[in-house]
C-alpha cells in the first residue's frame, strides 16, 4: 500500500487474527474478505498480483489440522493459480525450507531436492508445499502463468501468535510468564532467523523478477537453538532456566539457507540483525502486556 497498490486480503482465520489487520481496515486501499481459498476464491475485481501465503505454517497448527494443511497446498494453491490465470496476474507461492526436510546438504541450495519423510507427522506440511511447488511449475509450463516460488526460512517478528509452537514465540511466551524455556533435544539443532520486513522486501522483489524456479529467502545467520535460548534470556534479563525435552519426529537438525541465488537475481540480502529484530519483537509483546491486550504475567 505504501507503494500505491490496492490490496485485498483473504483469510479463513483458522490460525490468523483479525486483530493483526485492525490498523489497516480504515484505509481505503485495503479490503479484507473472510474466505477459505480451498473452497474457491471470489475477489470481485481483477487482480494483477496474486500472493498465495495461505497455510498452517506452525507445528501446533498443522499437526492439529493435517487435512486442512494438505488442502491449502493442493486445492487452495490451484484455486489461487486459477485466479491468476483468469486475470492474467503474476502469481507468487510462498513455499518453505521444510521442502528440504531434515537436510543432508548444508547449507541448503535450491538445487537440493531434500530429505523428506513422506508419511511422517510433519509430512502434511512438507508435502503440501512440495506439491504446491510442482503445481505452480505446471501452471507456468502448461498455461503460461507468470509464477514465482519463494522458499522461506524461519521468519519472525511482531504479530506472531504466542501459542503457535514455533521457537521464537514459544520462548517469548515462556519468558513473559517467567517459565522455563523448553529446548527439544540437546539444543544443538540449528535455525536461521529472518526478520519479517526483510522477508517482505524479498517477496516483493521476487514477484517482479523473471525467475520461475524456487528462490531461498532467509537469513543465513545460523545458530543453535541453545544459543538462541540464551539470546532470549539476555533480552529479558531474568536468567530463565532451560528445560530439555525429547526431539520431535523428523525435526530438522540443520537449517541454513544458501541465498547466493537471491543475491544474484534480486540483489537481496537481509538487513535486520537478530539483535534488532528480536528486540523489536520482544518489545511488541511486552507493550501488549502493558496495554492489557495479553494476559498479564
Amino acid at each position: 500500500m505504501e507503494q500505491g497498490h490496492e490490496v485485498v486480503g483473504l483469510d479463513n482465520l483458522i490460525t490468523g487474527s483479525r486483530e493483526n489487520i485492525e490498523h489497516l481496515l480504515r484505509r481505503p486501499e485495503f479490503r479484507f474478505i473472510e474466505q477459505d481459498v480451498c473452497a474457491g476464491v471470489a475477489v470481485g475485481e481483477k487482480a494483477d498480483r496474486v500472493f498465495h501465503l495461505a497455510s498452517l505454517a506452525s507445528p501446533v497448527y498443522y499437526l492439529k489440522h493435517p487435512l486442512e494443511t494438505l488442502e491449502s497446498g493442493s486445492s487452495g494453491t490451484r484455486n489461487m493459480l486459477e485466479l491468476a490465470r483468469r486475470d492474467g496476474a503474476r502469481f507468487l507461492l510462498t513455499s518453505t525450507s521444510e521442502a528440504y526436510g531434515d537436510p543432508l546438504v548444508h547449507p541448503q541450495p535450491e538445487t537440493y531436492w531434500g530429505n523428506v519423510n513422506p508419511v511422517g507427522l510433519r509430512s502434511c506440511y512438507d508435502e503440501s508445499k512440495r506439491y504446491a511447488e510442482a503445481l505452480t511449475m505446471a501452471y507456468a509450463r502448461v498455461h503460461g502463468v507468470r509464477t514465482n516460488i519463494a522458499r522461506i526460512f524461519n521468519t519472525y517478528g511482531p504479530r506472531m501468535a504466542l501459542n503457535d509452537g514455533r521457537v521464537v514465540p514459544a520462548f517469548i511466551e515462556q519468558a513473559l510468564r517467567g517459565a522455563k524455556l523448553t529446548v527439544f533435544g540437546d539444543g544443538s539443532q540449528t535455525r536461521s532467523f529472518c526478520y519479517v520486513s526483510d522477508l517482505v522486501e524479498g517477496l516483493l522483489l521476487l514477484s517482479e523478477s523473471d525467475e520461475r524456479e524456487p528462490v531461498n529467502l532467509g537469513n543465513p545467520g545460523e545458530m543453535t537453538i541453545l544459543e538462541f535460548a540464551n539470546r532470549i534470556r539476555e533480552q529479558f534479563g531474568q536468567g530463565q532456566e532451560i528445560e530439555f525435552r525429547p526431539l520431535p519426529q523428523d525435526d530438522p537438525k540443520l537449517r541454513q539457507p544458501d541465498i547466493t541465488k537471491a543475491k544474484r537475481i534480486l540483489g537481496w540480502q537481509p538487513k535486520v540483525s537478530l539483535e534488532e529484530g528480536l528486540a523489536a519483537t520482544v518489545e511488541y509483546f511486552k507493550a501488549r502486556v502493558r496495554a492489557g491486550q495479553l494476559e498479564a504475567v
